[in-house]
């Protein structure tokens, strides 16, 4: 497995701040591939000497736990959090007897797990990348029709958490040939800030969420949003004007999509979450790393 953009973007930016990093990847496919990793990692834990393993994902973390990776560090995403009950009690088992922090990305998650002693510190966006771009480049990047309005699906449709079919509905009860529905298949990250600047709206209708990156990218790139009640959403559009919450109802999200197409006026959500610059979160991190070697 590679490294997904969202742990490339926060190791990034813990390099920026003069820590030395060491990524290690999941090989080979399936169970498998994860049993082989234990002995994989074993080995270079036993050769090397790292004052902090972080892992990233809860299957990961069983394998660094199994290859007596220590101190260890778990930033649960989302989806192991959101998983059935017995899997949300295998990570208890290995939150209280292997891990010396785990963080998880919201308030919600951490109510989903109900364990008390969890850090919750989201995961920051890189404003150097993230950030507004002239319209007009951003469409001939996305190669959009540059006569009509962009709707943009922030996520892959084929993930059934996702509901593509739920922003399917919603996007026909417009009923209007002005408008053009996208979704996000195999996109670069670095090519994701293009599309959020050609996005009239960003649209998320997801059952559930952890702490939804494309939205604080989207935020970043000061997009106008519609969105289910999902994660920490709610709270990081709150007070931003051209982003809306929609009941997972498409005439509801239809409604709030007619909203924010309409909504004409200086779009703010840049500035309403600069407290989730990249750096901030870093220093959050490396803060922790601290409390642990202490």
């Amino acid at each position: 497995m590679g490294i997904s953009s969202i742990i490339k973007n926060q190791g990034d930016s813990l390099m920026g701040i003069d820590i030395e990093l060491t990524y290690f990847t999941i090989k080979g496919k399936g169970v498998k591939g994860y049993l082989k990793s234990i002995f994989r990692l074993r080995n270079i834990l036993s050769e090397n000497n790292y004052d902090i393993i972080h892992a990233h994902y809860s299957l990961s973390a069983f394998v660094a736990s199994l290859a007596q990776a220590n101190p260890l560090v778990v930033s649960l995403m989302g989806s192991d959090v959101k998983s059935k009950g017995y899997y949300r009690f295998i990570i208890k088992f290995f939150h209280n007897f292997y891990w010396a922090r785990t963080i998880v990305k919201s308030e919600d998650m951490k109510i989903s797990l109900g364990i008390k002693d969890l850090e919750i510190i989201p995961n920051g966006v890189n404003f150097n990348i993230f950030k507004p771009i002239d319209y007009q480049i951003a469409l001939k990047e996305t190669k959009w029709n540059n006569t009509k309005k962009h709707v943009l699906f922030a996520a892959n449709p084929i993930r059934y958490e996702k509901k593509f079919n739920l922003a399917k509905k919603a996007f026909l009860l417009l009923e209007d040939n002005n408008i053009e529905l996208h979704s996000l298949d195999n996109v670069p990250n670095k090519k994701m800030p293009y599309f959020f600047n050609a996005s009239d709206v960003v649209l998320l209708t997801s059952l559930w969420e952890g702490s939804p990156n494309v939205i604080k990218e989207a935020m970043a790139c000061n997009a106008c949003i519609v969105s289910t009640d999902v994660g920490d959403v709610k709270d990081i559009i709150r007070e931003t004007n051209g982003c809306y919450i929609a009941e997972r109802d498409p005439n509801d999200i239809a409604n709030k999509i007619r909203m924010a197409l309409d909504y004409g006026k200086e779009r703010t959500g840049r500035n309403d979450i600069k407290y989730l610059d990249s750096r901030i979160i870093a220093n959050r991190i490396i803060k922790l790393y601290n409390s642990i070697l202490d």
